[in-house]
This record gives C-alpha cells, sequence and structure tokens, in this order.
C-alpha cells in the first residue's frame, strides 16, 4: 500500500510542480498567444492531466511493484526520465516562454513515454496500457505546441 501511494504521489508532485509554472502564464503570457481552433479550453487540462498522472502511478506502482530484475530497474529509470522530461516541459512552454524549444523538448518526452511503455509491456501489460492515454494526450500536446510555436513565431 505504501509503494502504491508513492506512486500516486510522486506523479502527482511532477505535475504540482509543473503547475507552479503553468498556473500564473495561463492568465497572462498564454492569453496574448494565437492559439489554434482545435485547441482545448483551459479549464480542460488540470482535469486531464490529474487523470493522467494518477494512471502514471498506477503504473509505475505495477512495475515497482515486480520483482526486482535488471528489466525492471531500467524500466523505472525511463519512467523517471519521461517524468522528469514532463515537468521541464512545462518550465520550458510557461515559466521560460519558449513555445519552440518546449517543442522541441516535448519530442524527446514522447520518445520517451514511447520508450517506457515499451519497457513496461515485458513486466506489467496493464502498466503499459495505463500509459497510452498519457501517450495520445501528449502526442496532441505535441501538435498543439508545434501550432501555437508556428503561431506566434
Amino acid at each position: 500500500m505504501i509503494k502504491l501511494i508513492a506512486s500516486i504521489l510522486i506523479c502527482q508532485l511532477a505535475g504540482i510542480v509543473g503547475a507552479v509554472f503553468t498556473t500564473p502564464a495561463i492568465s497572462g503570457w498564454y492569453v496574448t498567444l494565437n492559439k489554434p481552433s482545435f485547441n482545448p479550453p483551459n479549464w480542460l487540462f488540470g482535469p486531464v492531466w490529474t487523470f493522467l498522472y494518477l494512471l502514471m502511478g498506477i503504473s509505475l506502482f505495477l512495475v515497482w511493484n515486480k520483482k526486482d530484475s535488471k528489466d525492471t530497474k531500467t524500466a523505472l529509470i525511463f519512467f523517471a526520465v519521461q517524468l522528469g522530461l514532463n515537468t521541464l516541459w512545462s518550465i520550458i512552454f510557461f515559466g521560460m516562454h519558449l513555445p519552440l524549444v518546449a517543442f522541441l523538448e516535448i519530442l524527446f518526452l514522447l520518445f520517451f513515454i514511447a520508450l517506457t511503455i515499451i519497457k513496461f509491456f515485458p513486466i506489467s501489460k496493464i502498466s503499459a496500457y495505463l500509459l497510452t492515454p498519457y501517450f495520445l494526450w501528449v502526442s496532441f500536446a505535441t501538435i498543439l505546441n508545434l501550432s501555437i510555436a508556428i503561431l506566434n513565431s
């Protein structure tokens, strides 16, 4: 039970750190940007990310709770890298106001999410499936990020 709570808290903490940079920018800098027609309403991002971090936490728990092996340790390292990249994106995009740099960074994030899913799959198929909505949302966010970078260059 402690590992489950810790797994969820680790992921939610990444979201909280990202929110520290995101929240002030939403009503300030972000409002001034040109956005594509498919940009979701601002209120949608918080609930979606909270849910995705919950799924990520459960996914992390399912792998972390497996027997220690080289494959498990490698999978957890990939997970940690993608989680760090996730937080870094918010800092670059919202904190530093650099959409083009954030786009380049999100490509690395998407790549590491895919690698994490691949590494998780042999350990826990459910864990890999739980990361699929996250991969899909970040894929959408990548297109949105690129659109914003182009519209505001």
